[in-house]
């Protein structure tokens, strides 16, 4: 694989994986359901665990394409949880405002 393919994987990767806690609301990690919706603190954990699975993807990924894993400082680490989290930015929006729009706006139409 080289490295451009290498960056569009993870970068597609990194956009699914990050909004799956927040599009899923009654699915934990995908495969186990929930009786209930997910609360908040439970949605940013397995947030949380997405992004070292993505971290670990991304390790495999740079070794694969380029042989070896260049060193970094912290700040590699904390810009990577940012952009993070604005990958699950669209999710989130979803998730808690407008599905909550949505289902109000169905909830009139039925009483209508």
């Amino acid at each position: 694989m080289s490295l451009e393919q290498a960056v569009w994987v993870l970068l597609f990767t990194a956009i699914v994986l990050a909004n799956i806690p927040w599009i899923f609301g009654n699915r934990l990690f995908i495969f186990l359901s929930l009786p209930k919706q997910k609360t908040f603190i439970v949605g940013v954990i397995e947030w949380f665990v997405y992004f070292l699975i993505m971290g670990g993807l991304a390790f495999l990924l740079e070794h694969t394409a380029m042989g070896n894993i260049a060193p970094q400082e912290w700040e590699f680490y904390v810009v990577n949880l940012f952009l993070f989290m604005i990958f699950s930015f669209p999710g989130f929006i979803y998730r808690y405002n407008l599905k909550m729009y949505l289902d109000r706006r169905e909830k009139l139409k039925v009483q209508n």
